[in-house]
């Protein structure tokens, strides 16, 4: 694809995620001509490794442990969902300490609230978009299953479960007979689970980010090569320095998931945002393989059936985003998994690293940037960037736009955090 005749556009997003994808589609359905810029493959960050969930069902999000029960195993390394680089700390304590203080009683019922509109809209504003880019083929219907070994655990899940039924989910308790025969790849040694019947999942999420592309290809959309640190204000517009030279537009998008704060904050905006580090490997499948997406709740990790094989992906890592990678958790957890359901040969040579990027009260950043006209934030979609790339853009487009939204903005606007 060539040099374009005309370098200015309606918009240009700087993040060719999953995020900035959806973004992209959403405004085209406006009308907008835009540009995706990003310096790597579309979709080859962060929106590369998950357990590929649409997740309709989880409505609670991930809150900061409050009981020292908890935070004790979690600091003496008794728990394997999270793992911690100790020097990275300093720098991390002061959005761990707003996380936590938004995980409180008072606060956390905010955080449901507004994660609610996004989780609700997640599938039926995805479905359109995988149907007319002709990736149904990567949609797993059959939902994912919390499984757990103990009574205590057993009494935890299946008051959660009661309690998301209130915000439209649906939630099946199995007992340990239900549950083998669900999902015969099971191992024996569990008490039962959960079935969150009403969650999709995109078994290869890098294909399907190359499907979208294809899709905003198809209807006029140009994709290119560029570095977002180039971003710049000229007089009337913006403008940022691609494989193609300069480009500009009367509006621009920040969409840069863990690389978005450092674009923010060379624009003088301090956002209290950490990041959560994961991990994932692939196994070689049985013939009798899962049909599920499986979460061990106990001990903090997923298996998801992909293309590429089983992938084994891991809880939360605290560290530094560039720090090199330590893939302590899939050591502990394999072979705790391994105890599950069959897992083969490791099919990857080394494990995948990516990093979420996460808010100290749990909900993205979506909308104008307050000192900037015509600069858009779109990031901080911690664990649910996928999940969430449909419903958030569809948002974000017709904030843009100057329609009247399909919800209500003011839970994700940048204004939040001063």
């Amino acid at each position: 694809m060539g040099p374009m005749q005309n370098k200015s556009v309606d918009v240009f997003i700087l993040g060719a995620g999953i995020v900035g994808l959806s973004l992209a589609l959403k405004l085209q359905e406006q009308g907008r001509h835009v540009i995706l810029v990003d310096r790597g493959a579309p979709g080859a960050a962060t929106s590369f490794g998950n357990a590929g969930l649409i997740e309709r069902s989880t409505v609670f999000p991930y809150a900061f442990p409050r009981d020292l029960k908890t935070l004790l195993a979690y600091v003496l390394g008794r728990r394997t969902a999270a793992h911690y680089h100790w020097r990275a700390l300093p720098s991390l304590l002061p959005w761990m300490w707003r996380y936590w203080q938004h995980s409180s009683p008072a606060l956390y019922p905010k955080a449901i609230a507004g994660a609610l509109p996004l989780i609700e809209h997640s599938w039926s504003e995805h479905q359109p978009l995988i149907e007319a880019a002709g990736a149904m083929a990567l949609v797993n219907e059959q939902g994912w299953i919390k499984v757990f070994r103990t009574e205590e655990s057993a009494q935890e899940h299946i008051r959660m479960a009661e309690q998301s039924r209130a915000h439209g989910v649906n939630a099946m308790v199995l007992t340990a007979p239900q549950l083998l025969a669900k999902e015969p790849a099971l191992k024996s040694g569990l008490i039962g689970g959960v079935h969150y019947p009403d969650a999709r999942q995109i078994q290869d999420p890098q294909a399907l980010s190359t499907a979208y592309l294809r899709l905003f290809e198809n209807r006029g959309g140009k994709f290119v090569h560029g570095d977002a640190s180039t971003l710049q204000k000229d007089a009337n517009d913006w403008s940022v320095q691609t494989q193609w030279g300069r480009i500009h537009a009367p509006q621009a998008v920040l969409a840069l998931g863990p690389w978005g704060e450092d674009m923010a904050r060379q624009l003088g905006y301090r956002l209290p945002l950490g990041r959560k580090r994961g991990y994932h490997m692939h196994f070689e499948m049985a013939e009798t393989t899962l049909s599920h997406t499986i979460v061990d709740v106990e001990n903090g990790y997923a298996i998801a059936p992909m293309k590429q094989g089983l992938r084994l992906t891991t809880g939360a890592e605290f560290a530094l985003r560039d720090a090199p990678s330590t893939p302590v958790q899939l050591k502990r957890i394999e072979p705790v998994a391994r105890n599950l359901t069959y897992l083969g040969k490791q099919i990857d040579t080394k494990p995948w690293l990516g990093s979420r990027p996460c808010t100290s009260d749990m909900l993205p950043l979506i909308g104008a940037a307050p000192k900037h006209p015509g600069l858009w934030f779109s990031f901080g979609h911690a664990h649910h960037g996928l999940t969430q790339a449909a419903s958030s853009g569809r948002l974000l487009a017709e904030v843009m736009c100057g329609q009247t939204p399909f919800i209500d903005p003011t839970p994700y606007r940048v204004e939040r955090f001063g």
